[in-house]
C-alpha cells in the first residue's frame, strides 16, 4: 500500500481502527482486525519485519510477510513513532516466542495491509531512555515524554481520582458550582497574577489564588454544600510541588462542626486510595499542632518512621558550656535526635551534616557518639552530671548517636525537622505505604519579626474555637483556631478551617491583624456585606489535587503528573511562555514595558 499520494502528500484517509492495540487477545485469534497506532520498533528478521505497534491501551506485535509486496516495501522505510494503519488476522503466536511481559504477548497479528498515516522525524531522545534525559528537554518535547506509559499512566490516575471526588461529593448531596476566574486582587499570602482591563483603562483583575471568599458567599446564598476543581494562581517561588497554576478540590458545607468537616474529608481521602487498590482506615489518627512541632519540627509530620525530637533544654539552663547557656538565657531551646548504632559515621560525614545544617539557618551542630564515654568536640565541656542525663534522655546505648542544634525555638525546629528526613533516608528508617494523619488545634495567628504584627496562621476568616475568644483581648498568640491539615508521608494535601460568619468577630479579627475598617472595605467589602444579611456557619477543606495524585501515583514531582507544566522559574519550555507580546496589544491596554 503506497504511504503518499500522487501530489506527495501522505492520504488523508486511512482505515479506521476496529480493535485497540492493547486489547488484541486469545480470543481474536482467526479474526480480522484493523488497529491505528505508533510504531513503538521495528526489528529486521532478514525475512520478516517485525512492529510493535503502540496506542494508549498498550502494545502489540504485527508482522509484516516479504511475499505482501504493497506492505513489506513500508515496513522496511518505517521508522520508530510513525503512525500507521495495519489490517491483518490475528494469531497466537509460536510456541517459544510468547512474551510474558506485556498483556498481548500471546499473539500477534499477520498483516495483511500497511497504510502510513503520519511520519515522524528522528526523536530528540529515545522514549524508553527518558528517564536518563535532562528534564528540560523532555519538557521541551512534552507530547513526546507524555507519550511513554508512565507519562499516560499518571494523567490516566488523574481523571480517575476526579471522577471518584466528584461522584462522592455528588453523592453526599454537594453542586459543583464554578466561581470567576477574573476576579479582585485580594491579599492571601501570595501575589496575585494581574490581568489589565481594556475596558476600563488602569484597572486589573486578579487571577483567583483560591476560591474562598466566593464560596463563602455561596453559603450566604444558601447552597449548604457546594464543591469544585478549581484552578488557582499563584506568583510564588516554586519547588518540586509547588507550581503557578494549580488544582484544588475545594469544597465548603453550612450548619457544620469542626468534626463534620474533617470526618467528610476523610472519608473523601480513603476514596481515592480506593483508586489504586488501598484501603484506609477512617477516621485518620489525629495529632494536635503543638505535638507536631515537639515532636516532628513542622505542622506536617511524616510519621513513616519514629526518629522523634526531644527538649534537652533543661539539662542545660546551669551549664558551663556558654554556647548552650547562652542560647537558653536569650529565650532559645537545645532539641536534638538520636540515631541507634551510627558509630561508624566518619567525621567527615559528621561535617556534612554541620554543613547542611548550617545551610537551614543554625548556627551549627553538635553531635556524640555514645560508647563507655561521650565522644565529641564538645564534650570536654560537658559536666559529667550532664552527659549522664544526655543519655539517660535519649535512652541512648552503645555506638548510637545523639545530634544537639541550640538556637531560636523556630530555627531549631526547622533545622531539625529536615534534618531527621535526611537521616530516615540515609539509615532506611522510612517504612513503606502511606501514612495520613490529621493535625488540629493549630494557633489562631503567627507573630512576624520583620513587620511587627499578627499574622493568620491560616487566613483571616478562620473561626477561632469558643474557648479562644477570651484570649483575642488578652493574649491573642494563645488563640487556637478551628482549622485542620490532612497529612500524607509528611506532605500537606489539604486543609482548611470553620469560617467567621459573625460580622463584629470578623472587624475583631481584622483589627488584630493591623487592617483597618476601610482597608478591609477595601479588599474584602463584598463579602464583609454578605455576611450582614444572615450568613450560617460554615467551613470548608481544599486539597491539591496535583500533590494528591503526585503520591497516589508515586512520583516526586507535581510536575509529573501535569499535562503541561512549568519550571522552577516559572516558564513553559513548549510555548515559550511568559513572552513578550506587541506593542498593539501593548496600546490597546494604554500599557508600556520599560
Amino acid at each position: 500500500m503506497k504511504d503518499e499520494g500522487q501530489r506527495g502528500f501522505i492520504p488523508m484517509e486511512w482505515q479506521k481502527r476496529t480493535k485497540y492495540c492493547g486489547e488484541v487477545s486469545v480470543k481474536d485469534a482467526g479474526k480480522e482486525v484493523v488497529l491505528n497506532g505508533w510504531v513503538n520498533s521495528r526489528r529486521d528478521h532478514g525475512g520478516l519485519i517485525f512492529l510493535d505497534l503502540r496506542d494508549r491501551t498498550g502494545v502489540v506485535q504485527v508482522v509484516i510477510n516479504p511475499d505482501n509486496k504493497d506492505s513489506f516495501p513500508l515496513a522496511q522505510r518505517v521508522r520508530s513513532e510513525y503512525v500507521l494503519a495495519v489490517s491483518g488476522k490475528v494469531s497466537k503466536r509460536p510456541k517459544g516466542t510468547e512474551n510474558e511481559n506485556i498483556a498481548t504477548g500471546q499473539v500477534e497479528v499477520e498483516t495483511s495491509a500497511l497504510q502510513l498515516i503520519s511520519k515522524s522525524k528522528a526523536l530528540p531522545f529515545e522514549l524508553d531512555e527518558a528517564d536518563k534525559v535532562d528534564e528540560r528537554t523532555r519538557l521541551q518535547y512534552r507530547y513526546l515524554d507524555l507519550r511513554r506509559p508512565a507519562g499516560y499512566m499518571a494523567l490516566e490516575l488523574r481523571h480517575k481520582v476526579v471522577q471518584r471526588v466528584r461522584n462522592f461529593l455528588n453523592n453526599q448531596g454537594f453542586l459543583e458550582i464554578e466561581t470567576p476566574d477574573l476576579t479582585k486582587s485580594t491579599p492571601e499570602g501570595a501575589r496575585d497574577f494581574l490581568v489589565p482591563s481594556r475596558l476600563q483603562a488602569g484597572h486589573f483583575y486578579a487571577l483567583p489564588q483560591s476560591p474562598q471568599l466566593f464560596k463563602q458567599i455561596l453559603m450566604v446564598a444558601g447552597f449548604e454544600k457546594y464543591y469544585q476543581l478549581a484552578r488557582c494562581f499563584r506568583d510564588e517561588d516554586l519547588r518540586a510541588d509547588r507550581q503557578p497554576e494549580h488544582t484544588q478540590i475545594d469544597l465548603e458545607m453550612s450548619f457544620v462542626k469542626k468534626d463534620d468537616v474533617i470526618n467528610l474529608s476523610e472519608q473523601l481521602l480513603a476514596e481515592t486510595f480506593l483508586e489504586i487498590g488501598q484501603k484506609i482506615e477512617v477516621p485518620l489518627k489525629r495529632m494536635c499542632y503543638g505535638d507536631a512541632i515537639k515532636y516532628y519540627g513542622n505542622d506536617k509530620p511524616d510519621t513513616r518512621f519514629d526518629l522523634l525530637l526531644s527538649d534537652v533544654s533543661d539539662i542545660f539552663t546551669k551549664s558551663e558550656f556558654k554556647v548552650f547557656a547562652n542560647v537558653i538565657k536569650n529565650g532559645g531551646v537545645i532539641k536534638g535526635l538520636k540515631i541507634d548504632k551510627a558509630s561508624s559515621l566518619t567525621r567527615k560525614k559528621f561535617d556534612e551534616y554541620t554543613d547542611y545544617c548550617r545551610g537551614l539557618g543554625a548556627g551549627g551542630l553538635v553531635w556524640m557518639v555514645i560508647d563507655n564515654e561521650i565522644k565529641s568536640p564538645v564534650a570536654k565541656f560537658l559536666s559529667a552530671a550532664e552527659k549522664k542525663s544526655l543519655i539517660n534522655s535519649f535512652e541512648a546505648n552503645p555506638g548510637d548517636v545523639i545530634f544537639l542544634v541550640a538556637d531560636k525555638t523556630e530555627v531549631v525546629n526547622q533545622v531539625l525537622g529536615s534534618f531527621r528526613l535526611l537521616l530516615a533516608e540515609e539509615f532506611k528508617l522510612i517504612k513503606p505505604g502511606f501514612h495520613l494523619l490529621t493535625v488540629i488545634d493549630f494557633p489562631m495567628f503567627e507573630y512576624d519579626e520583620e513587620e511587627k504584627r499578627l499574622k493568620s496562621h491560616h487566613h483571616p476568616f478562620t473561626m477561632p474555637t469558643e474557648d479562644s475568644l477570651d484570649l483575642l483581648d488578652k493574649d491573642p498568640l494563645l488563640a487556637s483556631a478551628n482549622a485542620y491539615d490532612f497529612i500524607i508521608n509528611g506532605v500537606e494535601v489539604g486543609g482548611g478551617s470553620l469560617r467567621i460568619f459573625d460580622p463584629k468577630l470578623q472587624e475583631k479579627i481584622f483589627g488584630l491583624l493591623g487592617i483597618a475598617k476601610q482597608e478591609a472595605n477595601d479588599k474584602f467589602g463584598f463579602l464583609l456585606k454578605a455576611l450582614d444579611y444572615g450568613a450560617p456557619p460554615h467551613g470548608g477543606v481544599a486539597f491539591g489535587l496535583d500533590r494528591l495524585v503526585m503520591l497516589l501515583a508515586g512520583r516526586q514531582s507535581i510536575r509529573d503528573v501535569i499535562a503541561f507544566p512549568k519550571t522552577q522559574a516559572g516558564t513553559d519550555l513548549m510555548t515559550n511562555a511568559p513572552d513578550i507580546v506587541s506593542d498593539k496589544q501593548l496600546k490597546e491596554l494604554r500599557l508600556k514595558t520599560e
